[in-house]
């Protein structure tokens, strides 16, 4: 049986580990890289690093973080923000990047997922989609959550696929540092609807979040989360002790 991952992950603003509520009121936590390290000596199966105001503020990832990260984990790292051209994956696979995270850059042109699978595989590109209810509808929204696309996001993620993604990182803005669970409903419709690794981001508060989220969407292969990792609530050692005991596989 193929074990479930728990992916911790960096929002990067200006250089360090930020982290808010629905996206909003971003408050400081660490250096990206002292972070990544422990993540990755302490029982991480991979690590997500997000340069979350890149595509807001019109410019690249910033990459000289990223080496230094890269060159410290030993573990798959996937990269995103700011990501809008096949050269971008280009520079942050060399950085030492495993995969490519893209959203906005996507939103904005969605033969990027297409060209890119082309080039470096499927298995590298990974579409990420920052979902919110609006009037009872998934909407996708851009540039870090603050712009709505008006696009139906099961649709819109399923079409990704389609294109070429490899792995769907699905971020529930509604449930974002709520720390009341993880978004069951969107998730259940988007593993409904692809056939690829879904990873669900959004919501943990708890050990007994990830149990439900595995429990009752046996088809997610991923949990993500980064307030209770961060903030020293759980760590991830005592959360694969509890999966384990609730008979969820994962690598001990």
């Amino acid at each position: 049986m193929i074990t479930k991952r728990i992916i911790p992950c960096l929002d990067v603003k200006d250089g360090r580990v930020v982290k808010g509520v629905n996206f909003l009121g971003l408050s400081d936590v660490s250096s990206p890289v002292k972070l990544a390290k422990y993540y990755s000596d302490n029982g991480a199966d991979e690590l997500v690093f997000y340069d979350i105001t890149a595509s807001a503020e019109g410019r690249s990832l910033f990459t000289d973080i990223l080496c230094k990260v890269a060159e410290t984990i030993f573990i798959p790292l996937t990269v995103g923000g700011g990501i809008n051209t096949v050269e971008d994956f280009d520079r942050v696979l060399k950085c030492g990047a495993d995969k490519v995270s893209v959203n906005s850059g996507a939103i904005r042109n969605p033969s990027l997922v297409y060209e890119a699978a082309k080039i470096y595989g499927n298995q590298c590109v990974v579409i990420s989609a920052d979902v919110k209810r609006v009037d009872g509808v998934f909407r996708v929204f851009s540039k870090g959550g603050r712009e709505n696309t008006g696009l139906e996001a099961v649709e819109w993620i399923k079409r990704c696929v389609d294109m070429g993604a490899g792995e769907v990182v699905l971020n529930s803005i509604d449930t974002d540092g709520v720390k009341n669970g993880f978004d069951i409903e969107m998730l259940r419709k988007v593993c409904d609807a692809v056939n690829v690794p879904v990873i669900a981001s959004g919501g943990a508060g708890c050990a007994a979040h990830f149990t439900k989220l595995f429990k009752e969407l046996p088809k997610v292969d991923a949990g993500l989360a980064a307030s209770i990792f961060h903030f020293g609530e759980l760590t991830i050692s005592d959360l694969k002790k509890e999966l384990y005991a609730n008979g969820i596989p994962v690598r001990i």
